[in-house]
């Protein structure tokens, strides 16, 4: 039984060595994670907590200016895995949920908690999509399309988990 979805990906048939191999596809595939049998978004969120561990060790200029650049590039390593597969927003890109994670947590506390929370508020906007995110995921194309509903969920994700340890639900 196979790790991976499948032995091809996308309309121009990659297969997982031609993604792992490709700087470019290793990075939109979240360091390989996207390559999951099932739920390759929230396999890709959980690449993106190591990344969160290293950001999360300096100071809040730098953890900015990293998630920012993350969020730059990944408009421009979105789109042209897009190209590669021939396919836009292949659920095995997932180098968006990674910059959404980082953006949801971007001005919270660490905690094991938050780290969590941040999770699954993270992943609960990305699927279910709320509007606008919905109406961004489906009329923007290209790589700011792809990256665009993942950073508007991490937005509205963080927010919440901002209320949420303001209301001491969480510390």
């Amino acid at each position: 039984m196979s790790i991976f979805l499948n032995t091809h990906y996308g309309k121009n048939k990659l297969t997982p060595r031609q993604i792992l191999s490709d700087p470019v596809l290793f990075l939109a595939f979240g360091f390989g994670s996207g390559l999951a049998k099932k739920a390759p978004g929230t396999f890709g969120t959980l690449a993106a907590i190591p990344v969160y561990l290293l950001f999360e060790l300096t100071d809040i200029r730098v953890y900015s200016l990293l998630t920012v650049i993350v969020t730059v590039v990944g408009v421009w390593l979105c789109g042209w895995a897009a190209e590669k597969l021939g396919e836009h927003d292949f659920g095995g890109i997932v180098w968006d949920e990674i910059a959404g994670y980082l953006i949801t947590m971007w001005l919270i506390p660490f905690s094991w908690q938050t780290a969590v929370a941040g999770f699954i508020l993270f992943r609960f906007f990305d699927i279910l999509k709320p509007w606008p995110i919905k109406w961004l995921d489906q009329h923007v194309q290209g790589g700011f399309g792809i990256m665009i509903d993942d950073v508007l969920a991490g937005v509205f994700a963080g927010a919440v988990l901002l209320l949420v340890i303001e209301w001491g639900w969480i510390n």
